[in-house]
Order: C-alpha cells, then sequence, then structure tokens
C-alpha cells in the first residue's frame, strides 16, 4: 500500500477508501466519493474560517508559525528588513527573484511613472465628510480607480496586469496621503518623484507651506523597514478576501478594494492602536504586575498585541520592530509608553502562564508606537499597512489568476433552516 496515502472506513456503510495524501494535504474534492447511497451528495469538511482549509498553492511567503520564520521567496524577513528596501522587496514578491541593479532601476522608474492620480480623484476624495475615516476613503478611491482603466478588466493578458500592479503600488501612497490630509483639513501636496518611495510618501503626508521640506533620514528607513515587513503575510483575512472577489476575475482595483475593507476592520489591521489604548490603560510601569494579574484572572482584561493565529513563538516581524524602535526614538524623543512596553513583554515572557499559551509579543506590540511617535494620528495606522501589503496582495492576485486550478470562489454551506413551508396570506399570519 502507498505510504502518502489515507485510509477511510466509512461506518454507516462498512466501505473503504484510499484517498491520496499530497503537501500534508488531501483534496476535499476526494471526499465526495463518500457517500450513503446514489441521492447522498457526498461528504464535506465543516471549517468555519477556514482555519485547517487550504485554499492555494503558493510561492511567495513561507510561514513556519512554531519556530518563528517568515521568509519572503525564500528569503529571510530578518536579512530583507536589515539590507533590502520595499521597491526591492515589491520586486522580488512580484518576480520571484531579487532584482539586478538595471532591473530594480527600472523598476523604480516604471513605479515612479504612475504616483499621480487623475485630477478627478481629488475632487471624488473632496465629496467626502470632513471626519471621514481615512480607510474608507482609501478602499473607495482605490474602487474608483477601475473606471478610469477599464482595460484592467483584461486580467488573463500578463502586460495589463503588470501595469495595474504597478499603477496600485504607486498610488497608494498618494492615495492615503490624499486621505489624511482630507481628515486634516489640509491641501493635497502632489508626489516627488525625485524622492524615494517612503521619503515621497511622508513628504505628502508631512509637508507644510514649503516645497523645500524633507523628513529625517532615519524615519524614512523605519518606515521603509517596517513596510518590508507589512508587504505579505500569506494567506491571511485581507489577502483571501482580495482572491476570493479576484476569481471573478473583476479588475485588481476591485479586488485590493476588497483587501482594504478586510484590513479595516479592528481584527485585522487595526490591532496595534488596540495595543495603545491597552498601554494607556495600564498607565505606568509599576502597573504592569497588578495588570497581568487581572489577563490571569480572566475578568474580561485582555492583553493585546500578544499571540497571533499563525506564530506559536516570538513574531519575527516584531523583532526586527523593536530594534527599530531606538532609531526612531532618537529622532523622535522616546514615546513614554514604551517602558510601559518592556516591561510588559518582560513579564509576560516570564510568567509561565503565557508561556505555556505560547503568547508572544506580534508585529503589533511595537508598530503603534512607533506610528504614533512619527506623528500619524491612531485612525490613520492601518493605512500604513495598506500601503505596503498592496505588493502581497496583487501577487496573490495574479498567481490566483494565472493558477489553472483555481475557479470563482464558491464554498458550500451545511443548511440549518426550515424546509418545504407553503406561503401564508398576510391577513393570516
Amino acid at each position: 500500500m502507498p505510504q502518502d496515502t489515507l485510509s477511510i472506513t466509512d461506518n454507516r456503510t462498512g466501505k473503504a477508501y484510499e484517498l491520496k495524501i499530497e503537501n500534508g494535504c488531501i483534496r476535499a474534492m476526494d471526499l465526495r466519493q463518500i457517500k450513503t447511497g446514489p441521492e447522498d451528495f457526498g461528504l464535506m469538511a465543516y471549517d468555519p474560517a477556514f482555519l485547517n482549509t487550504a485554499n492555494c498553492r503558493s510561492a511567495i511567503t513561507y510561514i513556519d508559525g512554531d519556530k518563528g520564520i517568515l521568509e519572503y521567496r525564500g528569503y529571510p524577513i530578518e536579512q530583507l528588513a536589515e539590507q533590502s528596501s520595499h521597491l526591492e522587496v515589491s520586486y522580488l514578491l512580484m518576480n520571484g527573484e531579487l532584482p539586478t541593479k538595471t532591473q530594480l532601476d527600472d523598476f523604480v522608474n516604471k513605479i515612479t511613472l504612475h504616483t499621480y492620480v487623475h485630477e478627478n480623484i481629488k475632487g471624488f476624495m473632496d465629496g467626502f465628510r470632513y471626519d471621514a475615516h481615512p480607510m474608507s476613503m482609501l478602499a473607495s478611491t482605490v474602487a474608483a480607480l477601475s473606471s478610469f482603466y477599464p482595460e484592467a478588466k483584461n486580467v488573463k493578458s500578463k502586460d495589463v496586469r503588470r501595469v495595474q500592479m504597478n499603477r496600485l503600488i504607486a498610488k497608494m501612497p498618494t492615495l492615503a496621503a490624499f486621505s489624511h490630509r482630507h481628515s486634516q483639513g489640509l491641501p493635497y501636496v502632489y508626489p516627488n518623484n525625485e524622492l524615494s518611495y517612503t521619503e515621497n510618501f511622508l513628504t505628502m503626508v508631512k509637508s507644510i507651506g514649503t516645497t523645500n521640506w524633507r523628513p529625517h533620514k532615519a524615519l524614512v528607513k523605519a518606515l521603509d523597514i517596517l513596510f518590508i515587513l507589512h508587504a505579505d503575510h500569506e494567506q491571511n483575512c485581507s489577502t483571501t478576501a482580495t482572491r476570493v472577489v479576484g476569481s471573478s476575475e473583476v479588475d485588481p482595483y476591485s479586488a485590493v478594494a476588497a483587501g482594504i475593507t478586510a484590513l479595516y476592520g479592528p481584527l485585522h489591521g487595526g490591532a496595534n492602536e488596540a495595543v495603545l489604548r491597552m498601554l494607556r490603560e495600564i498607565g505606568d510601569k509599576k502597573n504592569v504586575a497588578e495588570f497581568i494579574k487581572r489577563v490571569k484572572a480572566g475578568d474580561g482584561t485582555k492583553l493585546m498585541g500578544f499571540g497571533h493565529r499563525v506564530y506559536k513563538n516570538y513574531d519575527p516581524r516584531a523583532k526586527v520592530i523593536k530594534k527599530a524602535c531606538d532609531e526612531v526614538f532618537a529622532v523622535t524623543g522616546k514615546n513614554p509608553l514604551l517602558d510601559i512596553a518592556v516591561e510588559l513583554e518582560r513579564i509576560a515572557l516570564q510568567d509561565d502562564y503565557f508561556v505555556q499559551r505560547k503568547l508572544y509579543p506580534n508585529v503589533d506590540f511595537y508598530s503603534g508606537l512607533i506610528y504614533e511617535a512619527m506623528g500619524f494620528p491612531a485612525e490613520f495606522f492601518t493605512l500604513l499597512f495598506a500601503i505596503p501589503r498592496t505588493v502581497g496582495w496583487v501577487t496573490q492576485w495574479e498567481e490566483m489568476i494565472t493558477d489553472n486550478e483555481q475557479k470563482i470562489s464558491r464554498p458550500r454551506q451545511i443548511f440549518t433552516g426550515q424546509r418545504g413551508r407553503n406561503y401564508v396570506a398576510i391577513d393570516k399570519r
């Protein structure tokens, strides 16, 4: 008998089945042959939230949560964060290999050509209320881009796809900066294509009353590192949303807009804001021990920024961010919440309660401290997630489009409602 198989005996019928195991998986459709009779639809797997279901084959991002490993196209995130740039990592994700100097220069030039948005987009954004959340503005304007580029619907053409992917990567910082400026009542600042990707973004966000203002190089570098860390993260909620919507062969702007709206949720992109609220609630380093006691007592107090659906070890991204904190605070001054965060991490990592549950700091634990120190309001944090994740979304989208096994997404359900009811006239109900 082959070793890479799973033998199943259906105790309802006594029949035996042998299912092939490949890459640690069985094919869900192979379960359909297991039936009690000709009228039986066949066996299905019930998996709420897809916690144990692989919906695709992917060669982009590898995660080993038990060992705390994150790799883009085989390269450790720690090496990329230390030595690379966000646009170089973007090229790597999209093309599978690190670029040569010539290839990178060409790629950067292509991105730079698309940083501007149509003037009508400004009028579209002006239609939002002064207090509109920047994420709702971003999702809406990205979806609106599909009306400016009708050729984007030709998703089977690689050349057409790549132009749209470049446009999305290039325009996302511009749209995000415009969203922020709108919410602050400030005039929009146009892209400066003589600046790097991250420096240009910070300039569009922060510049007031001058064309010569430039952000500190240490802040540019720190944000570029954060962009690298957030570029992709396998089949998370927003990536899955992008893939599912994209499976209908809609244009990539609409698919990415779905990813943005998924990221908008507090369980996905808003976790670092929750960490800041928690640290402010603790208030002082001396209160950390008492806070930990409340968490362990189960009185509803939550330890935000610890634990992850995937990682059962220290999130490798959190280690990189923790190192970046010092460089940022050397410029901005130390965030007063940092001492509380460090003490909270120290106590939690020594406490068996958290160690046994494999609750380690994740990427959100320190990122909010950096964003706040750089002067970003809390409602803007999720946009700082969406900008770099755009390359992950479009790369995952293209991988899905070119995968011959993929079809339009259509999960099954277990029906639990009533059947066979007759309509009753309204005067007899």
